[in-house]
């Protein structure tokens, strides 16, 4: 998967999130790619609630999203993938 352009490696992990509806921090979806949290919020560009299952690892929410931005089974799982190790691990990065 090391081809992959930056690009691909986001909606690769934004389409998986989003299969598995499951909360994810910046943090280690970031790590999993290989780019930083900043560089990973500015390629998931607006709220929308596909990436809202992105959250800060302080507070557990979606940053800058308001409750219609969020996706409506946001938080039917309490669980929340902080290592990239489990995101490299199902996708193959």
């Amino acid at each position: 998967m090391e081809y992959l352009r930056v690009e691909e490696k986001v909606t690769l992990v934004v389409n998986y999130i989003n299969e598995v509806k499951t909360r994810c921090t910046f943090n280690a979806a970031a790590e999993a790619i290989g780019i930083t949290p900043q560089a990973f919020k500015k390629e998931l560009g607006k709220p929308r609630p596909e990436a809202s299952w992105f959250v800060s690892t302080t507070t557990s929410e979606p940053i800058g999203y308001t409750d219609e931005d969020k996706h409506p089974e946001l938080y039917r799982i309490t669980r929340i993938i902080t290592s990239a190790k489990v995101l490299k691990r199902n996708l193959g990065l």
